[in-house]
Parts: structure tokens; C-alpha cells; sequence
């Protein structure tokens, strides 16, 4: 089944705002440049939501003081171009003190502990800002917590509930509500020969805490929508991990965990991204 590649140019100050409408309506992934957004979304993806908010965009812009425009190209990806363009950016990647990232055509090399991904079908290569907070801070926390049970919510690829595994949680629980997705991960977890990690397609209602560490690599506005579900699944003395917020708006994402009882640990920056460790104290 072929893609949907969309290419939006835009001026430069709105393309956080713009990928996270991107994130929000299920892109699998986007590549930024300046004034310029290429996003992927599955074939089956229903673009007709995120069309109208697209137009909605383009209407404020152009009643700004100084009009401007957003241009949107639509196109088909075949398959094989589209594994082919994830190929050619996707090199191994050395992140925090213990993990490489690589894919399925490299080699691992090296005392690191190889993290394999088929970057074909989902979100989470390793690449992203996003992704690698995930995995410095859960390296960061894992010793100070009961290193029993871990929850991955919004799997993607499986990677950071793989790199779970690798951390020594003999219980790992991926949940993700896209199924292709899912179907990434069981193939990404095989290739890890990682045998502890349970995938399931649905959402948090599903899955019955306590957590000794919930990793969560979403966007902000679903955060604060998850924030107290999050919160009642962790263990005290447990650590979340939340990602995926544009710098600017963890303050109210912040608000929203300590509103649910739990306490901030430590805001992690990398490039626009804020990723944030909270705990829960006894």
C-alpha cells in the first residue's frame, strides 16, 4: 500500500506549531528543513481532519498584518520509495552511555548494547529529539527505581520498550492504538530477540498499574490528557518519562502531573524538544 507524503511550506516561526498538529493527527514521521515540512502518514490514513485544520491555518495566516501563505503538496509514496528514503538518513547512532541505534543493514560494533529497528512503518527511530531524551533519561533513572515493571505508552517501533529489556525489566508492556504500529514493534522486538516485551494494541484503560517506570513519547496535549492516568499506574518511588513537548508548553504539562501527585525530577532539552522525568513519592 503506497503513502501519503505531504509537503508544506510555511513560514519558518510556525513549524513547531505545525508538527504538532502533524504529530497529533498520526504522521509517521517528518522531516523538517527551513520553511518546509515533508510528513508521511499511512495509506489507509483518513488526511480529510487534517486537511480542514490545514485550511483553517491557512485562513489565519492569511488575514495576518503581513499575509502569508501555506502550500500543501500531496503525493503517493510507493513502498519501496519510502523504505528507501528512511535508508538513506538512517545511520547508527550512539545514544547516552550504553545504547547504538542502528538498523537492520548494519553491523553492531563495539561494547554498546545494539538497539535493532526496521525503520519502515512507524514512528521512533532514534533519530528524533524525542526518542533520544526518552532513552538518556531512562538509562538516567532505571537504578533508582524497583526495576520491575515497565509501560511504554504510544509504543511506535518498540524501541524504548526494547531498550526496557535491555535495561534488566524482566516485565515490558507496549501499548499503542495505531495496529501498524503494533505490527513494527512485534517485528522490531524480534529482531532484538527481546522475549519479556508484551505489545497490545488499545489504550491505558487496558493496562493495571503499579509501574516502576512509564515511558510516554507523545505531544503535550495528549499528555495533559493522560497526565492523571499516568500518574495512577505509577508505583511510588517509580519514574515517568514524558516526551514529545515543544519548549514553551511543559510548564502546563508540569502543572497538570503535579495536579495528579507527582513531582518533577528534571527538564531535559534537546534542540526545541523538552522531555521531563517526574516521580512519585512515597
Amino acid at each position: 500500500m503506497p503513502y501519503h507524503q505531504l509537503t508544506i511550506t510555511l513560514p519558518a516561526s510556525l513549524q513547531e506549531h505545525l508538527i504538532g498538529i502533524l504529530m497529533r493527527h498520526r504522521s509517521l514521521g517528518v522531516i523538517e528543513d527551513v520553511g518546509r515540512v515533508t510528513a508521511f502518514f499511512s495509506g489507509a490514513a483518513d488526511l480529510a481532519p487534517l486537511m480542514r485544520e490545514l485550511e483553517i491555518v491557512e485562513t489565519l495566516l492569511e488575514r495576518m498584518t503581513s499575509p502569508a501563505r501555506l502550500g500543501i503538496e500531496h503525493a503517493e509514496v510507493p513502498d519501496q520509495d519510502w523504505n528507501e528514503s528512511w535508508k538513506r538518513g538512517f545511520l547508527p547512532i550512539e545514544i547516552g552511555e550504553r545504547f547504538l541505534v542502528l538498523p537492520t543493514w548494519e553491523s553492531a560494533a563495539g561494547d554498546r548494547t545494539p538497539l535493532v529497528i526496521d525503520p519502515g512503518q512507524a514512528f521512533g527511530t532514534g533519530h528524533h529529539e524525542t526518542t533520544r531524551s526518552c532513552l538518556v533519561l531512562m538509562e538516567r533513572y532505571v537504578d533508582r527505581t524497583a526495576r520491575e515493571r515497565f509501560l511504554d505508552v504510544g509504543t511506535g517501533t518498540g524501541l524504548l520498550a526494547i531498550a526496557a529489556d535491555k535495561l534488566g525489566f524482566p516485565d515490558v508492556e507496549g501499548i499503542d492504538t495505531d495496529p501498524l504500529a503494533i505490527a513494527a514493534a512485534k517485528e522490531n522486538a524480534a529482531l532484538n530477540r527481546t522475549t519479556v516485551l508484551r505489545l497490545r494494541e488499545g489504550d491505558l484503560s487496558g493496562s493495571a498499574g503499579p509501574y516502576d517506570m512509564i515511558v510516554a513519547n507523545l505531544i503535550s496535549g495528549t499528555l495533559l490528557t493522560l497526565a492523571g492516568e499516568i500518574a495512577s499506574r505509577l508505583g511510588v518511588g517509580g519514574y515517568a518519562v514524558l516526551s514529545g513537548i515543544l519548549r514553551g508548553q511543559e510548564d502546563e504539562v508540569i502543572g497538570a502531573c503535579e495536579s495528579a501527585g507527582l513531582s518533577l525530577v528534571e527538564r531535559h532539552t534537546d534542540g526545541k524538544w523538552i522531555s521531563l522525568a517526574m516521580t512519585r513519592c512515597g
